[in-house]
């Protein structure tokens, strides 16, 4: 949870080698990804980094934003981009496209999982396979999640779209410092990423190496039974040091917390999205609803601790998951923004869908726990008008699901098909 150790790239690779490798990288799925296509409504070729024609039809068709679900509903997408979407009887299909008969499925905005880990390809691609057409990386240990955002701009059916956070901002950076030779000075700090200047000097090498967003802490972790989740890392100062940082490159940052001190912390410090916050109190959840600061409580993650065979870790997921189960729904209750997350890592990728799952069987009505994972989500990644939602204008993202996710929102840990950017998976 929160970054599994993974071994660095090659000493030799450096800030241009990042996107280069990536574009090498996008090649050879490009012909992998030919040669293991679906037979049916196989797209048009694309060239690299453009989205397919497509027309998905017959399907009963539900837009997260509305709620309005459409019968026999048609979408038309061109370039990988929607044109067209309602019901067959208004829209106007343009011949020569290849069809995806959905005759039998619901059709969903493609999801998002606003807090995973994604080190490498085949994680981005199995990541995109159950759904998650879209992502916030929670970090990475070497700047993988850039290279991967770069990979879904070239062979967007090779990966979500994806907002990098780079490497964790964190008092001990361990092997992490060898991810850029700026930040090797840090490694000579007794204390670690501590003071005012190492934590500019942590977020400014993140925004020069194109991070999207900026991930800190306030806690140790809830997934390592030697440390104690409830423990303060950074104290509200230095958070604030963190948060200043990355507002002057014009970036947010979400935090890593559990404790209500370490959450209030954060909150009012000003982060964006408050991760995990197994223990946020009422008063910090009134606070983020002033001020517009997102939920991301990560429950699949804290719900697998319960299964862990480490006897520390499945009681602390055993005791977490009610509490945060009742922070979660006493957010939605407030207005506080919500976002769904899994927090995979470490080669263990889980469907989105569980997330939703999990909002659902917190309290939220199905509607809203699977806006949680759709127009939610997109508000919080800067992605409303191109993610969450099948409309004009939007990514051609598609997700067909056997059942009426309104009823049971299971359906969509297994979508019997997924669409990206026009492209059939």
């Amino acid at each position: 949870m929160c970054v599994e150790p993974a071994e660095p790239p090659s000493g030799r690779l450096t800030r241009r080698g990042v996107l280069a490798a990536s574009a090498a990288l996008a090649g050879t799925a490009t012909a992998l990804a030919s040669a293991t296509a679906p037979a049916a409504a196989a797209p048009t070729a694309a060239r690299p980094g453009r989205g397919g024609d497509l027309v998905v039809a017959g399907g009963t068709l539900l837009d997260p934003a509305t709620g309005q679900v459409t019968e026999d509903a048609v979408v038309v997408i061109r370039e990988g981009v929607v044109r067209a979407a309602g019901p067959r009887s208004r829209v106007a299909v343009p011949d020569g496209l290849p069809h995806l008969d959905a005759h039998g499925r619901w059709m969903l905005p493609g999801l998002i999982d606003a807090h995973i880990h994604l080190n490498t390809a085949d994680e981005a691609h199995t990541a995109v396979r159950q759904g998650a057409t879209s992502a916030r990386s929670g970090s990475t240990n070497f700047y993988q999640d850039i290279a991967v955002r770069e990979l879904a701009r070239q062979v967007p059916e090779r990966a979500p779209r994806l907002r990098a956070a780079g490497v964790f901002v964190t008092p001990d950076l361990g092997d992490t410092v060898l991810a850029d030779p700026d930040l090797t000075p840090l490694a000579r700090l007794k204390d670690g990423v501590r003071s005012a200047e190492a934590l500019r000097r942590a977020v400014q090498v993140n925004l020069a190496r194109g991070a999207d967003v900026v991930k800190t802490r306030v806690n140790e972790r809830a997934g390592l039974p030697e440390q104690d989740p409830l423990a303060q890392v950074y104290s509200h100062e230095q958070l604030a040091e963190v948060v200043a940082a990355a507002r002057r490159g014009g970036k947010g940052v979400l935090c890593h917390s559990y404790s209500e001190r370490g959450c209030h912390d954060a909150v009012t410090a000003g982060i964006r999205s408050l991760e995990h916050g197994v223990f946020v109190a009422e008063r910090t959840l009134h606070e983020m609803r002033r001020r517009g600061t997102y939920f991301t409580p990560t429950l699949t993650a804290i719900a697998s601790l319960a299964d862990s065979a480490d006897p520390v870790l499945a009681e602390r997921g055993r005791a977490y998951l009610p509490v945060l189960k009742r922070a979660v729904l006493a957010a939605h209750e407030l207005g506080v923004g919500l976002a769904a997350g899994t927090d995979s890592s470490g080669g263990e990728i889980t469907p989105i869908g569980r997330e939703v799952e999990l909002m659902r069987a917190a309290g939220l009505p199905a509607l809203d726990a699977l806006r949680t994972a759709t127009t939610g989500a997109a508000r919080l990644l800067g992605l409303t008008g191109t993610a969450g939602r099948l409309a004009r204008g939007h990514a051609g993202d598609v997700l067909l699901v056997s059942g009426d996710p309104l009823k049971d929102v299971s359906v969509l840990k297994a979508p019997a098909r997924v669409v990206r950017s026009g492209l059939v998976l």
